[in-house]
């Protein structure tokens, strides 16, 4: 899935942006100014490279201009792949789109913005690297089938002629599940859950991820869900 840099020093809108960007597929690591944001890019350069980079105009340390100006003459000297970057800037702030795009910005977009046209915007520029994300319309293990933008679940029945069971869910239940029916057959650590349905800036127990699996496992079967001792949870891929 595409790994994306946020540089936003608001933490609470960057634990907003997180938690839906994690949602829609990509990969999200949260940096908070400019010099941080310059030292991550060369930190992960060479190994593993970010395909994306939301980018906050005003930044502390560095300003987000200073840090897309660095960028992207450090490409030029090294004749290396500069990573794609969405600028964000304040409303009204035209300068900073003019000189954020002269100065070799994929694309803009301006605060407050709709998750939507962040979402637009993102993919445009990914198709234009190749690496957009393609999710799937359905997940499906066993009996369940999690219909994604209509954020459905039911439970099917072959052997009774009856219609699917559709199964109330919470927001959380339903991002934890989904995150089980993608990762079917992966051991996933309380932390990792954690990080990738709540985000990484919001304080939630352990034991809290243990409630919501007994949820799961109350509205979908006690085999469902399995605890690994030691290490976390697996959902098992399961013939219906």
């Amino acid at each position: 899935m595409p790994k994306i840099l946020l540089v936003e020093d608001d933490k609470e809108l960057s634990k907003i942006m997180q938690l839906e960007l994690k949602h829609e597929g990509f990969e999200v690591y949260p940096v908070y100014d400019g010099r941080q944001a310059l030292d991550e890019v060369a930190a992960k350069q060479q190994t593993e490279p970010y395909d994306l980079m939301l980018l906050d105009v005003m930044l502390p340390k560095v300003s987000g201009l200073e840090v897309l100006r660095k960028l992207r003459a450090q490409a030029e000297t090294t004749n290396q792949k500069s990573v794609p970057i969405i600028l964000v800037t304040a409303r009204g702030e035209t300068i900073d789109k003019v000189d954020g795009l002269n100065s070799g910005a994929d694309d803009y977009i301006t605060k407050p913005f709709k998750i939507e046209e962040l979402l637009a915007r993102i993919n445009a520029v990914l198709r234009r690297t190749q690496a957009v994300v393609t999710k799937p319309a359905e997940l499906k293990n066993g009996t369940i089938v999690m219909t994604i933008d209509e954020m459905k679940v039911v439970k099917t029945d072959k052997k009774k002629a009856t219609p699917p069971e559709q199964i109330e869910l919470s927001k959380n239940e339903f991002f934890l599940l989904k995150l089980f029916l993608e990762n079917q057959e992966k051991i996933l650590s309380r932390d990792q859950i954690i990080q990738l349905v709540w985000g990484e800036d919001y304080y939630i127990e352990e034991n809290s991820v243990d409630v919501y699996v007994r949820h799961l496992r109350k509205k979908f079967g006690e085999d469902i869900i399995k605890t690994v001792r030691g290490m976390g949870y697996i959902m098992k891929t399961q013939t219906e």
